[in-house]
């Protein structure tokens, strides 16, 4: 009896230190949130430069809807920050304040109200090691709190 609590144990400890090797989330695939505060959970973003592609999900924590609290995610140069910040806020709501055609806009999600969520898919090429990214929401007057880093490692 004593034996079969020994092996079970071992079993049991062999098994929670395999776990990690299977919950690993896939390094190309990346989640943030925004919230009511005008506020993304995270200010730096990263994956690896043996991506291909680069999945990143917005989802909105918060309650109001997209009309009086949406947010989006857009990637850009860092150059670019300011340009597409003012460019996205003419552009409105039905384009996602989005500059229709805008080529500084490397990659963006569509607005999302509370309880909502969007993912865009990017290929890793149209990136550079070591260049310079940011991402903003640009939903007129966020990207003063709403903005962050993103790397290619």
């Amino acid at each position: 009896m004593t034996r079969m609590r020994h092996l079970a144990a071992a079993a049991t400890l062999l098994g929670a230190l395999a776990l990690p090797l299977y919950a690993h989330a896939d390094p190309c695939k990346l989640e943030i949130s925004g919230n009511d505060q005008m506020q993304y959970d995270k200010q730096e973003l990263s994956a690896p430069g043996t991506c291909k592609e680069i999945t990143v999900t917005l989802h909105h924590a918060g309650k109001l809807p997209k009309e009086a609290m949406g947010h989006n995610w857009v990637l850009v140069n860092a150059a670019d920050f300011a340009a597409v910040a003012n460019a996205g806020m003419s552009a409105g709501l039905a384009s996602n304040y989005v500059a229709a055609g805008d080529k500084r806009v490397l990659a963006h999600t569509k607005i999302v109200g509370g309880g909502e969520s969007d993912s865009v898919t990017f290929p890793a090429s149209i990136l550079k090691k070591g260049a310079e990214y940011k991402y903003l929401c640009t939903f007129p007057g966020h990207n003063a709190l709403m903005h962050g880093v993103f790397k290619l490692s």
